[in-house]
């Protein structure tokens, strides 16, 4: 007889689409200073060398994976976990995740297509308003910060090459209140409890 409520014990075998459901019991959360040329997915069909690649064995044996993307060209944050339910919520448009890029562009920006980028733009797949950006002051005027919560497919961009700009260089320097601070290029470490606890709870 099937009950309309049952509580999974330990020793119970869960199959769900006749597939065995393998409980998740230890969380892992790493912050990674993703360097260049590194493509940000589990495995690359290409043999190109990934995220993944320099995770050490112990934590890849907690089935991480990255939270979002950045192209393979775009250096900085990225966070990988186990977390299911925490990189649903760092990834879902509605809960508008702040990110920050540090871009530096091919040539200066002009005053104009600075105000036409706080104004908001067209792309081809629809409308698009950042949430801050300025030229970084004591700086060149080929940088620019970048803050924006969307979290579209190359998105920053494709807002400076949508007015003209190459995008020489694409760093992102903050997500979702963490930094880089104490990660070299290229390295990664694991969240503290507290940074984890103020995670969960970003809003």
């Amino acid at each position: 007889m099937r009950q309309p409520f049952y509580e999974v014990a330990e020793s119970d075998k869960v199959l769900y689409q006749g597939k065995m459901l393998v409980p998740q019991k230890d969380f892992i959360y790493l912050l990674m200073n993703k360097s260049k040329n590194l493509i940000t997915t589990l495995q690359d069909e290409k043999g190109r060398k990934t995220v993944m690649d320099i995770i050490k064995p112990e934590h890849k044996k907690n089935r991480i994976f990255p939270v979002g993307r950045l192209d393979r060209n775009t250096t900085g944050l990225l966070l990988l976990t186990n977390d299911g339910q925490l990189a649903d919520k760092l990834t879902h448009p509605r809960n508008e995740v702040k990110k920050i890029y540090h871009a530096i562009l091919n040539k200066p920006m002009t005053d104009q297509d600075l105000e036409k980028i706080k104004n908001g733009l067209q792309l081809e797949d629809g409308p698009i308003r950042v949430d801050k950006i300025d030229r970084l002051e004591g700086q060149p005027e080929t940088e620019i910060g970048v803050e924006i919560h969307s979290g579209r497919n190359r998105i920053v961009r494709r807002i400076f090459e949508h007015l003209g700009y190459e995008v020489v260089r694409l760093d992102r320097v903050y997500f979702a209140g963490l930094t880089k601070k104490d990660i070299p290029r290229g390295r990664y470490r694991v969240l503290s409890e507290k940074e984890i606890r103020l995670l969960k709870h970003f809003s």
